[in-house]
């Protein structure tokens, strides 16, 4: 049995997927769409609630996750970014649970995310008094990325396209880094799919 941690997750999963040509959260990987594999890493943690952020293809993505432990949330200004996702993400997180500690912002596109990348970021929130714990890979901080409860009203009232990448950078020194190597591989266009089968194939 796992122990609730008190921390929430958002899945952004928003996206037009304009680069791939069609929606890159139904692209298979290990046998279940990119976005179902991500749920499930998310659900088998130790956060709860989790709420998925919807947007661009809301109604197809709604039916292939209607059976998920998640909560869905629909941002119909989805075009305004990654921000306006987050705000209506954590609001929903809010109404199912005002009392968490923090949100751990995920998206749908880091296939090698996995539930121990997860735990590990949340262990680390608990044993340090940082504003943030973010991923690092290549020479940067990322997502999947842990903001306390102490930033939400920042996460709210986010106004720029950037997303959580603006906080962790205007937060740097209050934030804590987890290697995550693998964080560096999105999927974006149909050669970054090619290659991901390549790394499921050993081939990386």
């Amino acid at each position: 049995m796992k122990i609730p941690s008190k921390i929430g997750i958002i899945i952004l999963a928003a996206g037009a997927s304009v680069r791939m040509g069609k929606p890159k959260q139904l692209l298979e990987y290990n046998g279940k769409t990119l976005l179902l594999h991500t749920i499930q890493e998310a659900v088998d943690s130790v956060c709860f609630p989790i709420v998925t952020v919807l947007g661009s293809t809301a109604d197809i993505l709604k039916v292939e996750i209607k059976n998920s432990d998640v909560k869905m949330a629909e941002n119909i200004e989805w075009k305004n970014g990654m921000s306006s996702s987050i705000k209506v993400g954590l609001q929903k997180l809010l109404d199912s649970d005002d009392q968490i500690n923090g949100v751990l912002i995920m998206v749908c596109d880091q296939p090698l995310v996995s539930v121990e990348i997860i735990n590990q970021i949340v262990e680390t929130h608990q044993k340090s008094d940082s504003l943030i714990v973010a991923s690092r890979y290549r020479d940067t901080l990322g997502v999947p990325a842990l903001f306390s409860r102490r930033l939400f009203s920042e996460l709210l009232n986010m106004e720029n396209v950037g997303g959580a990448k603006n906080l962790i950078e205007k937060f740097k020194d209050q934030t804590s880094a987890v290697n995550f190597p693998d964080g560096e591989f999105d999927i974006d266009t149909p050669e970054d799919y090619r290659k991901l089968s390549e790394i499921k194939n050993g081939f990386k």
